[in-house]
């Protein structure tokens, strides 16, 4: 029996065996609450296990990167192809940087793979024709639909590309003048199908959002790709700021645009038919 002082039977309340015997009944509209946010909070710490997973994998063979098996005698035939979509504000940058490839023009050859609705289309044919006009071998694309989206461009390009091997740049990227040659030197080696390079940031210090988005995506191209490709595993092509084989591409089945991501569906492909790929964190490109 509880004692009548109330200060008392406080006292007594918070000291017994059970102090919130009869403060709280479990009901429905908590139980929807509580399950799944339980639910989430365990994903997210497994989750959270497997990033210091990826982190101890990368520390431990950070020191297998990946070097050159050697260099071709005579560089081989290179398709760039750079798809792009309503990139009017962008797409010149992009040109304009893939006209200072430093790689034999005789044996280059880039696709501006143009599905674009709006004023892009005029920018983009315009300034490929002044380009060609100064020798450098770009030629303009354009389909009569957007069928298979980026995939079908991709796909649709290399029916007409003359390249051994197809490096592939998106609109919002503005590739460095040596980065072909870095990429070519992996494929020496006749395993390897794909060379991935590391992503890097024009806007990186533009604000506190895009510091924050930058080191995000850092974690998951040094720590995640660093730390599966050091170590022998899988690893995905990124969809862009790489280069194939063209041979790996048909042998994979090519590009088909029945998956959201056809990159990762692509790269899944290749490697389970046996091919090597290779991720190179120090061909960065912006």
């Amino acid at each position: 029996m509880l004692p009548t002082n109330p200060f008392i039977r406080y006292v007594a309340r918070i000291f017994q065996k059970d102090p919130f015997r009869g403060l709280y009944h479990a009901n429905a509209f908590d139980l929807s609450i509580l399950i799944p946010y339980f639910t989430i909070l365990i994903i997210l710490s497994i989750y959270g296990l497997h990033r210091y997973a990826l982190t101890w994998i990368y520390l431990r063979n950070k020191r297998n990167a990946p070097r050159p098996a050697g260099s071709f005698e005579e560089l081989p035939r290179v398709t760039v192809q750079l798809p792009i979509y309503n990139e009017r504000y962008v797409v010149e940058r992009l040109l304009e940087a893939a006209a200072q490839f430093d790689y034999p023009r005789d044996r280059l050859e880039i696709q501006v793979l143009d599905d674009s609705t709006d004023e892009t289309r005029e920018v983009a044919s315009r300034l490929v024709e002044s380009l060609a006009a100064a020798g450098v071998p770009i030629t303009y694309h354009r389909r009569a639909n957007r069928e298979g989206y980026k995939a079908g461009a991709l796909a649709a390009g290399l029916e007409k590309a003359s390249g051994e091997f197809v490096a592939i740049f998106d609109a919002d990227f503005v590739p460095p003048p040596g980065a072909l040659k870095r990429f070519v030197a992996y494929f020496t080696d006749p395993k390897v199908a794909m060379v991935q390079g590391r992503w890097t940031w024009i806007n990186r210090h533009f604000s506190n959002l895009t510091e924050v988005e930058a080191i995000l995506l850092d974690g998951h191209f040094i720590i995640e790709h660093g730390g599966r490709n050091f170590s022998g595993r899988f690893f995905n092509f990124n969809g862009t700021a790489g280069m194939w084989r063209r041979a790996a591409i048909a042998d994979a089945g090519g590009w088909q645009h029945d998956a959201l991501t056809e990159d990762t569906d692509l790269s899944a492909r290749a490697q389970l038919r046996g091919w090597k790929f290779v991720y190179d964190p120090t061909i960065e490109c912006p």
